[in-house]
């Protein structure tokens, strides 16, 4: 007689997804109430051109986050479905983050000299010509793919934030109004990274074999519509740096500056943590093989994402306020023993969504608080180039787990994931010596209040 196995199926506790839901809803609409703001970016007493900058600009981040989201929710999809295997998907990754580490880490500092709404463009340069390969090609150049799109990555991880903050001080910005954007920022990505992952399915769920190509054409639609608003409704003058005096202030205000090289390290840590985890999260999910429907945990990490970015008004300015290096200490330690508890291998799988909830909630937390210690330290002029130099350690430490991991199988997940919690836990400490750095030496606010 046979024996039929029939295998567990874990579902996804609907109640969590409406819990972050109402949460987000809440810390949003009661923070203005409770908070000693004087102003916000939806606030009509700002000034009228501050304004239209502030929701052009949030627009355009918006498809920007799209265009980034549609590769990475279905990037491996469309790869497992032309017949890539495990090893060229790990090829990919690796070509990618060497991308990043090469070329990715001087992008930062050309931004800076030619100036940012060239590098703006590239961005969407690049995803549409990935995007028309795709729609032309059924099965492009992985290299080509790769490295294309790891070069939009990288350049989407400063130059928004650069433009963002050069603006503002441009139109005669407020310091709350540019804590404000930070967490829209952060909001406003995870938000758009759901959406992509909406449109994505809505465009495959009828006919895939028809349908596959509809995500490139969609990319490329709006890749198109961001290159023509941000060409003709963004006015850039020329840096007046030439490189030689963009070298020598380099060196000044980043090589020479201890509290830049923590600030760099607190970075390089939050990057080389979040990169690992959405490398590693769904195989340390389905590790105890139980079938898991991993489309409806993706928004709830997000999800948590968008909850800790809307506490940061709350440790800022609101009634919660403590100093930001205090608040990323305390973030930094709680971000850390999640991933210490997640590397223990713990396998049951609603402690592990749990945990992965709470450090993406911190994550929130951490992404606006670090840029705003950058407007403290960093120069605008050099903003680009110190963002792009602090992300080099981690695409070097990815890039040796990957090569370790993927290749030489010589490393665990559960190690890389391990690794990730102590580098937070330096990140901590980097945070602690800022703060001491301080008080012996008050840091200079590049911009005005």
């Amino acid at each position: 007689m046979g024996v039929v196995i029939e295998s567990e199926v874990w579902e996804n506790n609907q109640p969590l997804s409406i819990f972050i839901f109402v949460s987000c809803l809440l810390s949003i609409v009661c923070l203005p109430q409770n908070s000693s703001r004087s102003s916000t970016v939806f606030d009509q007493s700002l000034p009228s051109s501050l304004l239209r900058f502030q929701r052009k600009f949030l627009l355009v981040f918006c498809s920007a986050s799209v265009m980034e989201g549609m590769w990475s929710v279905f990037g491996e999809y469309e790869m497992a479905y032309f017949g890539f295997n495990k090893d060229q998907m790990v090829s990919s990754l690796i070509i990618s983050f060497a991308s990043a580490l090469f070329v990715g880490t001087f992008l930062g500092m050309l931004s800076d000299l030619i100036g940012r709404k060239k590098l703006s463009l590239l961005f969407c340069i690049l995803h549409l010509f990935v995007a028309i390969l795709k729609t032309i090609f059924s099965h492009p150049s992985i290299w080509l793919a790769s490295v294309c799109l790891s070069l939009a990555t990288s350049i989407f991880l400063f130059s928004f934030e650069t433009w963002m903050v050069v603006e503002h001080d441009k139109l005669g910005h407020r310091l709350d109004s540019l804590n404000e954007m930070f967490w829209l920022m952060t909001f406003l990505e995870s938000a758009s990274l759901i959406g992509s992952q909406v449109f994505t399915n809505w465009f495959i769920s009828n006919d895939f074999e028809k349908n596959m190509v509809s995500p490139s054409t969609f990319t490329a639609l709006l890749s198109l519509i961001s290159i023509i608003f941000i060409a003709q409704e963004w006015k850039e003058s020329p840096p007046p740096a030439t490189f030689k005096e963009y070298q020598i202030s380099f060196k000044t205000h980043i090589f020479y500056d201890k509290r830049i090289w923590l600030l760099g390290w607190a970075q390089s840590c939050v990057y080389f943590s979040v990169a690992a985890f959405w490398i590693l999260w769904a195989p340390t999910i389905v590790g105890d093989g139980r079938e898991v429907n991993l489309g409806l945990i993706y928004p709830c990490l997000l999800g948590a994402k968008m909850l800790g970015s809307t506490m940061f008004p709350w440790f800022i300015n609101g009634p919660l306020s403590i100093r930001t290096e205090d608040c990323l200490v305390y973030t930094f330690i709680t971000s850390g023993v999640i991933l210490s508890i997640v590397a223990y291998d713990y396998q049951e799988i609603g402690i592990l969504v749990g945990l992965f909830c709470l450090f993406h909630a911190s994550i929130g937390l951490i992404l606006p608080s670090l840029a705003r210690l950058r407007t403290f330290y960093v120069p605008n002029e050099l903003r680009g180039g110190m963002i792009t130099l602090s992300l080099a350690p981690a695409n070097a430490a990815i890039l040796f787990c990957l090569i370790q991991r993927g290749y030489n199988k010589s490393i665990e997940n559960s190690t890389i994931i391990a690794f990730g919690g102590i580098t937070l836990f330096s990140a901590a400490a980097s945070m602690h010596f800022l703060k001491q750095s301080g008080k012996q030496s008050p840091h200079q606010n590049f911009h005005k209040h």
